[in-house]
């Protein structure tokens, strides 16, 4: 059989209904619907397919506590590996008859040859090639689009990555709330709200199920790392089948850590929807409340720390393996102000969270002057360390943790630029963490952590060290790396992250959209516009990896994935905020006048002075 009959025996109607539930939703092409062929049965049902006839469930009622997963109903035809000849697959393809040795062959050979053009871009919607060739910015539509998956017919989110040319799938397979954030935002700048809605409704569900670890249950309000969707016989029926959500709170994730972020992004989310969409309606549901305040009670439970910060174990976010960050990691605190003042602005006005709102306004306050006074450094700053002298017992102590100079590493001597600074990465008593990592710097700009001044500060830090934290592609995750004796202590030898690889000095493209949102607040998009351009010299042809090695971020990540969703819905929310920079403002947050205030007063008070002798009007607790 020629190449050409080969590609003519292929029904049209594959071409149409390849994608979730051969459905209704998606159009993957040619060559993804020959990779739908080669899935395995379980795989195939993660993203969604066989989804026709589900019976909805009632979001509205909160999942029983006794259940393990959230459960849908689905109806399944005849079916041979999951497809289907009432699916448009042609007899030769279908389960009445195995496919030919040697129409297999030459259907290879066909996408091989074709292959180039569909990873560039290419082909057509129904896999067809074109002439014409296809801008960067449709090519990842077209695969943010491919990446969706559908519970029950629904879109519900994406997946984390659709690298068919890696053995090891491992969790990449499965929807992630932090991973999901770019992508949803893509798709609510592109007034596609229903995905979006879906996810928040969704995930809130799995909120409430109490999973343990070693017999021990998490706090109530803990938000899911992921999740995958999983379809499954009904009481042993192979007939039919039900949709399942499976969430991982971390008991299967590797190192077994809960994630802090997902709640925090979750909330952040939910705001951007509403301002997005103008639909308050999903913010002001009993159960979205609940979920809010669920959250808020974990984040703001006494504890015995001493400080406003958030305090996590390592690994609980965007750098989710052993990085030394263990504490009070900037990442976090920046996310948990940002979770913060958006609660502040979806909490309905009840008298039941009277109290909850006063602990949030008590805890914004102290968090600002907290990150802003202790965390902040520049040339000035770093001079007063250098000249800090230590074991200080008193209200007017000046080196208040007890830092020694001898802490301040020799790279921050030539790192540090006459103009600009940075948020540190951590403090601690005793211990500074001088690394400067790019995602809690950014938030802190648009979430208004960091004050004017402080932000512009940053910026100017980043352009003037351009080559260290840019280089070749947007965005060391922090900087400098870990290295020698230094890295085998606290990584722990970790082989994913050797200096200048993964979590560990890695760039990382889904940073792009962050950066982009800070410098439009700040005015300054030109520096966004410089780092877009940059990373679409190679994201492209580099197949839209993970993340970037080397100090100069020259190659692919030794284990990143390809087509990894969150780098490509990063490149597209960078572009959409560049052309119409307004839609910026759905995810930040402007400086709160009343905080503004207290902490102007905090500052006249201190930090040379005895604190809490003098009396604010506002019952503000420090």
């Amino acid at each position: 059989m020629a190449l050409s009959e080969a590609f003519l025996c292929l029904n049209p109607m594959i071409l149409s209904k390849s994608g979730a539930n051969f459905g209704k939703q998606r159009n993957l092409g040619l060559a993804e619907f020959h990779y739908s062929l080669r899935r395995s049965r379980n795989r195939i049902k993660s993203n969604g397919f066989w989804s026709a006839g589900c019976c909805s469930t009632d979001i509205k009622n909160r999942t029983k506590r006794s259940s393990c997963f959230l459960r849908c109903k689905c109806q399944k035809a005849d079916s041979v590996n999951g497809l289907t000849a009432d699916h448009g697959i042609p007899a030769s393809l279908s389960g009445k008859g195995k496919v030919n040795n040697v129409q297999e062959f030459e259907l290879k050979q066909l996408l091989k040859s074709n292959k180039e053009g569909f990873a560039n871009g290419n082909t057509n919607g129904a896999g067809m090639i074109t002439d014409s060739r296809k801008s960067v910015e449709e090519e990842a539509w077209d695969l943010l689009k491919e990446s969706v998956v559908y519970y029950c017919g629904n879109p519900i989110g994406t997946v984390a990555a659709s690298d068919t040319s890696s053995s090891s799938i491992l969790n990449y397979d499965q929807v992630f709330i932090r991973d999901f954030i770019p992508s949803g935002i893509a798709f609510l700048l592109k007034g596609e709200y229903d995905i979006v809605r879906n996810f928040i409704l969704y995930t809130l569900q799995l909120q409430s199920w109490e999973k343990t670890m070693d017999c021990h249950s998490p706090g109530q309000g803990l938000m899911p790392a992921s999740f995958k969707v999983r379809t499954v016989p009904l009481d042993g029926d192979d007939s039919v089948t039900e949709d399942v959500l499976d969430p991982d709170f971390g008991e299967a994730a590797i190192g077994r850590v809960a994630p802090v972020d997902s709640g925090l992004w979750w909330i952040i989310l939910l705001r951007a929807y509403g301002k997005c969409t103008g639909d308050l309606s999903v913010q002001e549901r009993v159960d979205v409340q609940t979920g809010i305040k669920m959250i808020l009670k974990l984040c703001l439970a006494d504890g015995f720390d001493m400080f406003p910060t958030l305090l996590v174990t390592d690994g609980s976010c965007m750098i989710d393996r052993r990085m030394g960050i263990h504490g009070h990691p900037l990442e976090i605190q920046a996310l948990f102000y940002s979770a913060l003042l958006c609660a502040r602005e979806m909490l309905a006005p009840e008298d039941s969270s009277a109290d909850l709102i006063r602990a949030l306004n008590n805890r914004l306050v102290a968090l600002s002057f907290h990150i802003r006074e202790y965390y902040w450094i520049d040339m000035k700053k770093l001079n007063e360390i250098y000249r800090y002298k230590t074991e200080e017992y008193s209200y007017d102590a000046v080196n208040k943790f007890n830092i020694y100079p001898d802490q301040i590493p020799h790279w921050l001597v030539e790192f540090m630029p006459a103009r600009g600074g940075y948020l540190i990465g951590n403090l601690q008593p005793a211990h500074m963490d001088f690394r400067f990592f790019s995602l809690g710097n950014i938030w802190s700009i648009v979430s208004s952590l960091a004050t004017v001044d402080q932000s512009h500060a940053i910026l100017d830090l980043v352009e003037a060290k351009w080559s260290e934290l840019v280089a070749d592609m947007p965005l060391k995750i922090c900087y400098p790396a870990l290295e020698g004796q230094e890295w085998r202590i606290i990584t722990g030898s970790d082989p994913k992250n050797t200096p200048w690889s993964y979590h560990n000095g890695g760039s990382w493209p889904t940073l792009l959209w962050q950066l982009t949102v800070a410098c439009i607040k700040m005015n300054r998009p030109e520096i966004a516009e410089k780092a877009v351009m940059l990373a679409e010299r190679h994201l492209s042809r580099d197949k839209w990896p993970e993340y970037y090695d080397t100090r100069r971020a020259r190659f692919i990540g030794k284990q990143s994935r390809l087509f990894q969703t969150w780098s490509i819905a990063g490149y597209l929310v960078a572009k959409l905020l560049l052309a119409n920079p307004s839609a910026a403002k759905i995810l930040i947050n402007e400086e709160d006048s009343e905080i503004v205030n207290a902490f102007s007063c905090m500052l006249s008070a201190n930090p040379r002075r005895k604190r809490g002798r003098k009396r604010f009007k506002q019952p503000f607790i420090v």
